[in-house]
């Protein structure tokens, strides 16, 4: 299991957690360091790197947790939670996601300007789910989703494939309600 925190690109958890042990995955057959994952029980460490010893797809299969401090850049723009807070209670232009332009500094979407414009989100959970159907093993829904949106939505799309992946909801929400703000900044004319 891993957690996954979105931080401003500034947050280094070493600074705040000084017990925590930088997380490690083999690379070309060498113990590399995880980009950004940290384990907060004991594990064993690797004396020469000071890394997890056990690579984190194992130490997950062993029980360990795994957390992940992900440098999010548009948290950036905003000193306090209660600024986003009161963003997201506000209606995004959505127009936005139809152009091209705009849709390219996106979180996520920034390479799916195309089907933003078939699907015309209006709503977080239509934006969720665009989200999720960039995903490869959900892209063939994209014409039934058109046809039948909660169908898809409550079926297909947040459950496994046949590769047994699952893009959770609560994922696919939360990268929605960034892109919001992004809206939000590029309509305040920050981003």
């Amino acid at each position: 299991m891993d957690i996954d925190i979105d931080l401003q690109t500034k947050f280094d958890p070493k600074e705040v957690f000084k017990g925590a042990t930088c997380a490690s995955m083999v690379k070309n057959g060498i113990l590399t360091k995880h980009p950004c994952g940290h384990y907060f029980q004991t594990i064993p460490i690797d004396k020469e790197t000071g890394l997890a010893s056990i690579p984190y797809e194992e130490a997950e299969r062993l029980g360990y947790y795994k957390v992940d401090f992900l440098h999010l850049s548009v948290l950036d723009y905003f000193e306090s939670k209660e600024e986003i807070r009161t963003l997201l209670k506000l209606e995004p232009n959505w127009n936005l996601l139809l152009d091209e332009e705009q849709v390219s500094k996106l979180f996520q979407v920034h390479k799916h300007h195309r089907l933003l414009s078939r699907i015309r989100p209006r709503s977080i959970q239509e934006l969720a789910d665009c989200i999720a159907l960039i995903r490869p093993g959900k892209r063939h829904l994209v014409d039934q989703y058109l046809v039948d949106r909660e169908l898809v939505r409550e079926t297909f799309l947040y459950t496994s494939d046949e590769s047994g992946y699952t893009f959770k909801r609560s994922h696919s929400i939360a990268y929605a309600l960034t892109i919001v703000l992004q809206l939000h900044l590029i309509s305040l004319e920050i981003l």
